[in-house]
């Protein structure tokens, strides 16, 4: 194998409309800054953004299977379950969702980013603190990569909202990036970890 070939990862991005760029044109949203940055670096990246707009961890996980046999990713980032939390879906199911997923992606040699979300607070401290910790204890039963908050470091600075309050700016996209990559950057060839 070539030191090209060797140093090429395909990544899978499988979110809701926090990573399809709802509202955004398509090379606005994250995964697109994702692809810019691996174009700087060594080998020949592919991001695919397989990311849905209203997805569950239910529809993630029915979708997952064929997405992994189209593109064989090296690495997916698993960004779902906002959508359980804001429709009030039972925590256990979403749990089960997130697992059957990281399980799939493994089974076909893939590594697992494992990315958590937040909900506000009109949700009640009980729903709301099992749902931020349910992504956590996933991460920890398969020793995954883990990026705790998408929106970190922003999530309360409304200028970085579009109107309904809920989806990112093109603005805010870069920093989301800033959020993923350092989880994300171990799991990448090792020409392009060290940069």
């Amino acid at each position: 194998m070539s030191t090209t070939l060797a140093q090429a990862a395909t990544v899978l991005v499988l979110g809701d409309s926090l990573s399809a760029g709802f509202g955004l044109r398509a090379e606005q949203a994250w995964p697109a800054h994702l692809q810019r940055k691996l174009d700087a670096l060594p080998g020949k990246h592919t991001v695919i953004n397989a990311s849905v707009s209203g997805e569950t961890t239910a529809g993630g996980r029915a979708r997952l299977p064929q997405a992994m046999a189209a593109h064989a990713p090296d690495v997916v980032v698993i960004e779902l379950g906002a959508n359980d939390g804001l429709r009030g879906l039972p925590v256990q199911l979403m749990r089960d969702n997130l697992l059957a997923m990281v399980d799939t992606a493994e089974a076909a040699g893939a590594k697992v980013v494992l990315v958590g979300m937040r909900l506000p607070p009109n949700y009640g401290p009980v729903y709301t603190r099992l749902f931020q910790n349910t992504f956590a204890e996933v991460a920890k039963a398969r020793d995954l990569a883990f990026v705790p908050f998408l929106l970190d470091g922003f999530a309360e600075d409304r200028r970085l909202f579009q109107a309904d309050g809920v989806h990112p700016t093109a603005e805010a996209q870069p920093q989301i990036l800033e959020t993923v990559w350092p989880a994300l950057k171990p799991l990448l060839p090792t020409a392009v970890s060290r940069r």
